[in-house]
């Protein structure tokens, strides 16, 4: 099961998950996605790709989120397709899919993904009441009564609903996305009141001025206003209420699991599709920046021959989930076109095992294209045209020229992040993670310039790199100051 939905704190909400995946198996500590935004990012956890290579560049159709050419060029290979054609696996889906799934454009809700047994998918984006599903190609309506309508509890029946029936003569593949905790951030009735005295995490970088980064960053206005901080407040409560109700479904499935005798030989993965700020450099709410904040997600996975309670720091990338499915399934990752790997050898084999034999990359790509408007926006005419995403304090959190490509790198010499815009200035960022881990200083214009270059050429290489090139190249940025 892959959970695609947005990223949260493991502290309170999502204790069952933890205890029940995360304890039960491994946790990755450096689990990162390819693009902190959601099309882009669930493209590249179906595909195995990175964005440049499956072109899904923002959420709307025209940027090939889910569109007709996405279908054509795309689709067929994602990876579920390949277990169920390949290794004759029933799968199954439940949720959010990406996010214009079901536009007339795109086929509409009849539109059925090849590759998917049983096909639940919600129309287009995040809702939590009043959707529509296309259960197999057919509309179903739902409305407003908790008990009949509550998405994530009508995920979780819909999933269980799945395991009673299907076969048990061929394996299974589940992916249940879960739109919770994206907005409107709407928690089940229970759970409305809960977390009340809970705030935002007021980490070292909370508040404070970007004052060496993209221009974007430093157009935020610190001290933000007591309205957006009382805003993100609000909005990180309610986010953590809607995540009890995925903490809910995550024991649902594993326990029925339990019960059917399935659960020893069956992998429960558990990840999220981007990040999200509340106040980092003074940026009230979203994701789209390329610091850890956003680029950064759990990862857990329990199943055979997983021992409990692991931890790994190993690098691992959304594009990596594919490929490690396939493995499972004994599909060789080299005869497909993906540029991820598979982490399967990490987490079935004891450490000093995996020391000797696995060799995993050490670093890994993130991309994002900004979008901006080509007229100013008229609560922020001095930030001229080219910005989106504005708060009514004039914080825009995206732009046109918000376009990066990123290095990523975790290795035992290095823990670094180097990052170009493409902008008239080619402005570029550079972190230290290890000595920096809230990435407050800028090093671009202090580091070892052989380090500088060698980083250039290894983004280079990666932003032009393909299937097998993807995992196979090394650098060595060890100089740092």
């Amino acid at each position: 099961m892959v959970d695609c939905s947005q990223s949260f704190s493991f502290q309170s909400p999502l204790s069952k998950t933890k205890k029940l995946i995360g304890d039960a198996g491994i946790s990755f500590t450096n689990a990162f996605v390819a693009s902190p935004l959601c099309c882009p990012s669930r493209a590249s956890i179906l595909t195995g790709k990175y964005p440049h290579n499956h072109h899904v560049i923002n959420n709307t159709l025209e940027g090939n989120c889910s569109s007709k050419a996405w279908q054509k060029s795309e689709e067929a290979h994602a990876f579920p397709a390949l277990l169920k054609t390949l290794a004759g696996y029933q799968t199954f889906f439940a949720g959010k899919y990406l996010n214009q799934y079901g536009h007339s454009e795109a086929g509409g809700v009849e539109h059925v993904p090849p590759g998917w047994s049983y096909w639940v998918g919600l129309e287009k984006n995040s809702k939590y009441y009043n959707y529509t599903l296309s259960v197999n190609g057919k509309p179903q309506k739902h409305g407003a009564d908790y008990s009949k309508d509550y998405l994530t509890d009508k995920l979780a029946n819909m999933s269980l609903e799945f395991l009673q029936y299907k076969s048990n003569y061929q394996p299974f593949f589940m992916m249940v996305s879960t739109p919770a905790p994206h907005s409107p951030w709407t928690a089940a009735p229970q759970y409305q009141d809960s977390f009340n005295n809970t705030k935002a995490p007021r980490d070292p970088n909370f508040n404070i001025h970007g004052k060496d980064k993209h221009w974007l960053i430093r157009q935020a206005k610190t001290p933000m206003t007591n309205s957006s901080v009382q805003f993100l407040d609000d909005a990180f409560r309610k986010r953590w209420r809607t995540l009890l109700s995925v903490d809910d479904l995550v024991e649902k499935i594993v326990k029925s699991l339990e019960v059917r005798g399935e659960l020893d030989n069956t992998y429960v993965f558990f990840t999220s599709d981007n990040g999200y700020h509340t106040g980092q450099f003074s940026l009230p709410l979203d994701k789209r920046q390329l610091y850890e904040f956003d680029i950064r997600v759990p990862l857990m996975v329990r199943g055979p021959n997983i021992k409990p309670n692991q931890t790994s720091q190993m690098l691992v990338a959304n594009v990596d989930l594919g490929p490690t499915m396939l493995d499972i399934a004994g599909i060789n990752v080299n005869k497909t076109q993906m540029d991820g790997m598979s982490f399967l050898p990490v987490m079935v084999r004891s450490l000093i095992e995996h020391r000797l034999n696995v060799i995993m990359r050490t670093d890994i790509l993130v991309e994002y294209e900004g979008e901006g408007s080509n007229v100013s926006d008229p609560a922020c005419p001095l930030l001229g045209p080219g910005v989106s995403e504005c708060f009514p304090d004039c914080v825009c959190e995206d732009s046109y020229n918000n376009t990066y490509a990123c290095v990523r790198t975790v290795a035992p010499s290095a823990n670094l992040q180097y990052c170009e815009f493409d902008d008239n200035e080619v402005f570029v960022e550079v972190y230290n993670v290890t000595s920096d881990p809230y990435q407050l200083t800028n090093i671009a214009k202090t580091i070892d310039q052989e380090v500088l270059e060698k980083m250039n050429h290894r983004l280079m290489m990666l932003q032009s790199c393909s299937g097998q090139s993807c995992r196979t190249q090394k650098s060595n940025c060890s100089k740092h100051r």
